[in-house]
């Protein structure tokens, strides 16, 4: 009999319907082996570090994670990096500097009389990164492209580093579909652009279509920490990974439109039937691979906006900053019933 290895952060006695396991447990990897899903072996060991699955990384001496400026020959991964367990991904720079900051404040975890936070990844001139405590933050630009680059880069150096079971979530804004603005939207699958829960890339003159799976217990374990003192609402739904901003989303205001606003609303009312709930630009890639790689993850983003309502986003920075830390805030509460329920809470000196 396969023993559940689950450490739940959440208890679910109030709820019958939550997810017996999360997407790492062994339980769950032993049926997705007997599935065939892993051709090259198992994603990672017993202990929850992860494996390396790609064996043509065992011929390079020195593996060098050129978008991140880091190196195995360069650097010394596991002394700086070991004792990862989060990773909080988000768009820009500056939104992954303040969620370090709010999440050392939160968890009292405190940087030496005189030091900074430090850019770990300043010299590579393309994504900042930063480490507070057992956290890192790193930054992804916009869209797939982007984002794919850093994460495949972020998941060698987990493995690098011997992370132990860690969980990435990406923090993020979007567009709601007929939810208020300044929901949190903590998604169950991905969608693309044709409502597939794959991830499609081209490889080697062929697309191949992987499932976006995201653990179902993480976003389950999430939503359920928003309170009502919040004074917004956290939900689960669906969400839609769009290539584009403008026609991808269906927006009428963009350089280019050959649709209607009747065409556009008939879409999204669509997705609606799908359950979707917001729209982004990232989710499917994200998913995908954080799945190959038995990683447990979670996509927390809050709409700007209903886009039922409108294309534009205009409202003042200020307000839309406001709105940036409520993904933020949901997250750093798993993290604080994380480190209380292994006593590490105040998690002290940095």
């Amino acid at each position: 009999m396969i023993n559940c290895n689950c450490e739940f952060v959440v208890d679910d006695v109030n709820s019958t319907n939550w997810e017996a396991h999360y997407n790492t447990c062994n339980v769950i990897l032993t049926q997705r082996e007997k599935n065939g899903e892993f051709p090259n072996g198992r994603p990672r060991s017993a202990d929850g570090t992860l494996l390396c699955i790609n064996k043509n990384l065992n011929k390079i001496s020195g593996d060098y994670l050129y978008h991140l400026d880091l190196g195995v020959s360069t650097h010394d991964l596991r002394a700086l990096f070991g004792d990862v367990k989060f990773v909080c991904m988000g768009g820009t720079a500056k939104r992954v500097l303040d969620c370090a900051k709010f999440i050392g404040k939160e968890i009292g975890c405190h940087l030496p009389v005189g030091t900074d936070l430090i850019d770990i990844t300043a010299s590579s001139l393309r994504y900042s990164m930063y480490k507070i405590g057992p956290v890192l933050t790193v930054n992804h630009g916009i869209g797939i492209s982007t984002m794919s680059v850093v994460l495949q880069e972020v998941i060698k150096l987990l493995r690098y580093s011997g992370s132990k079971d860690p969980i990435v979530f990406r923090i993020g804004t979007s567009g709601g579909i007929g939810i208020e603005p300044g929901s949190v939207v903590v998604s169950e699958k991905g969608f693309n652009g044709l409502q597939k829960n794959t991830y499609d890339l081209d490889i080697l003159g062929k697309t191949v279509s992987m499932p976006a799976i995201l653990d179902k217990r993480l976003a389950q374990e999430l939503a359920s920490l928003s309170t009502d003192d919040d004074d917004f609402k956290t939900l689960i739904g669906n969400t839609m990974c769009a290539n584009d901003f403008y026609n991808g989303q269906g927006r009428t205001d963009g350089p280019f439109c050959e649709y209607t606003e009747e065409d556009k609303f008939e879409f999204l009312k669509k997705l609606q039937s799908h359950g979707i709930k917001n729209i982004e630009m990232e989710v499917t890639c994200f998913s995908a691979l954080t799945y190959k790689a038995g990683i447990k993850a979670a996509d927390v983003c809050v709409t700007l906006l209903d886009r039922l309502k409108g294309d534009q986003v205009t409202m003042p920075k200020n307000l839309k900053h406001s709105l940036e830390i409520r993904p933020i805030i949901i997250v750093t509460r798993y993290i604080q019933k994380y480190l209380k329920k292994h006593g590490k809470l105040p998690f002290g000196k940095c």
